[in-house]
């Protein structure tokens, strides 16, 4: 109901979560034209999810596509903010770390963990944004194309840097408005050591085949 004060349409990419979330966006995509509902069953993962939600929302034709966590951590009042900006650059990404933006997790751990994954990421793979890791982010839809979402390699959480690293790539520009991140509302996050890990090694991996020539 928060996003649909926006006048947008809104994708669910749901990986037929076991507390039926998938049901409850069918009811209301039923009453609301504006809900779609994307339910995958196989080919699971973050990255996974993220790619063939990216390729449906292309293929229904959007101009500009938001993507977002849907456990209130990436707030629905930002939109406004984003659309604005985005006026003014070809991907906006929603920062815990420009002016104004807040890493309200009472964590103190994870959100040095943040600190240092965002240092490691830029010095990497050479990119020149604060928020590395911010999973809320706005996009033309010709830098979707661009960068081709059938060639993303992530299976999992890293499609974020992978995304952002080939938006850099073809110098698209990058923006960044600042967001409060908080915990999410309801249950918790599947990202723990073993994704941290993944996501360090898959950065790896960009930055040797991007030197490579590899890199899709």
């Amino acid at each position: 109901d928060e996003v649909l004060m926006h006048n947008v349409n809104v994708v669910v990419v749901d990986d037929n979560s076991p507390d039926g979330t998938w049901r409850l966006v069918q009811d209301i995509a039923s009453r609301d034209r504006r809900v779609n509902l994307l339910l995958r069953k196989k080919d699971k993962g973050r990255g996974r999810a993220g790619r063939d939600g990216f390729k449906y929302c292309l293929n229904k034709g959007a101009d500009i596509v938001i993507e977002m966590d849907g456990d209130f951590s990436h707030h629905p009042k930002y939109i406004p903010l984003m659309l604005k900006e985005i006026k003014n650059a070809d991907v906006v990404l929603g920062s815990r770390v420009v002016a104004g933006g807040v890493d309200a997790r009472p964590s103190i751990a994870r959100r040095i963990i943040t600190k240092g994954a965002n240092a490691y990421l830029r010095l990497l793979l050479g990119l020149r944004v604060g928020d590395c890791n911010s999973g809320y982010r706005c996009f033309r839809r010709e830098v979707l194309e661009e960068i081709g979402v059938n060639n993303i390699e992530s299976v999992g959480p890293s499609i974020v840097q992978e995304v952002l690293f080939k938006a850099s790539l073809k110098g698209f520009k990058i923006s960044e408005v600042p967001i409060v991140f908080k915990d999410r509302e309801l249950g918790s996050s599947k990202l723990g050591a073993k994704h941290l890990a993944s996501g360090y090694f898959m950065a790896l991996k960009f930055a040797a085949m991007h030197k490579l020539g590899r890199l899709k």
